[in-house]
């Protein structure tokens, strides 16, 4: 049934991304949407279901990201650390004969929790695909962006910082906001930012800054956007380096967003590979459909 094709989709709690792969596993259609699971009323993840199908076809569907959360379609436990590709076949919940959920990953040991949905198929992706050392220190940039550490093939562990969630949290709700609406670039100013989070705990501190440099002439308000985000990616970056040293640090995602942590690790010293978040999805959903 899966060596016909079938269909995959990143179902995240805004967004899905959902794709028609033939049977040599070629992405041949694919749309996205703002259909997240918090926009399906109860009882509607079947209809949703079938939308995806309506518009690529009555095909398997193998579902990954938040649509395996407890306020998704039917809940899908995570595998603890360490896993890999085999760990989440294994983990794989089936609302129907022909829908499958991709499990997340937690972490809790030593003292420290964490939880993932839908990064761990990128990361197993490009560990399949053979795109990242077999030890390696991933950064995946995002809303909660990830820090993992692999080894032996498998996730070992894993850290998340808040940073996306954090900026829009300031660019939306506080007294910043009016100075966050211009466009984040990588130039001097992010640079500068990324320094300051690099050398400094005191965040919050420097936060307001931002506002109090521009009121005394000491900034452009035009400025403040891209010094924020070095500011707070820098304090990102800080916390991921902190883990143990990988022979390789690759930052993995939107393009939009590896290029500005790939700028904030070169000013740590270190030099990152950026890798395409959407081809080691597809290479990680293409392996687990082949396991089923």
């Amino acid at each position: 049934m899966w060596r016909d094709g079938f269909i995959a989709a990143d179902w995240g709690t805004t967004n899905r991304r959902a794709y028609l792969l033939d049977a040599s596993g070629k992405c041949v259609d694919e749309f996205e949407d703002g259909k997240g699971i918090l926009s399906v009323p109860s009882g509607g993840f079947e209809e949703a279901v079938g939308d995806i199908r309506a518009r690529l076809g009555d095909k398997p569907l193998l579902l990954a990201g938040m649509i395996g959360s407890n306020r998704g379609w039917v809940e899908a436990p995570y595998v603890p650390c360490p896993a890999g590709i085999e760990e989440l076949a294994r983990g794989l919940a089936w609302p129907g004969k022909r829908e499958a959920i991709v499990p997340g990953v937690s972490l809790n040991r030593d003292g420290r929790a964490d939880v993932m949905r839908g990064e761990e198929v990128q990361l197993v992706g490009a560990i399949a695909a053979e795109l990242i050392d077999p030890t390696a220190l991933v950064c995946h940039p995002g809303t909660h962006n990830k820090w993992a550490l692999v080894r032996h093939r498998q996730i070992e562990t894993f850290r998340t910082v808040m940073t996306g969630e954090l900026f829009n949290l300031l660019k939306e709700h506080s007294i910043l906001s009016d100075l966050l609406r211009g466009k984040v670039e990588v130039g001097e100013t992010f640079c500068r930012g990324v320094r300051d989070g690099l050398d400094s705990a005191e965040v919050t501190a420097e936060l307001f800054t931002v506002r109090a440099r521009v009121l005394l002439g000491k900034a452009e308000s035009s400025d403040a956007a891209s010094y924020t985000s070095g500011l707070l990616i820098g304090t990102d970056v800080r916390i991921g380096l902190s883990e143990p040293l990988a022979a390789q640090v690759v930052v993995m995602g939107r393009p939009e967003l590896t290029s500005l942590y790939a700028a904030a690790i070169r000013e740590a010293k270190r030099e990152a590979i950026e890798l395409d978040g959407e081809r080691c999805f597809l290479a990680g959903i293409g392996k687990l459909a082949e396991m089923i």
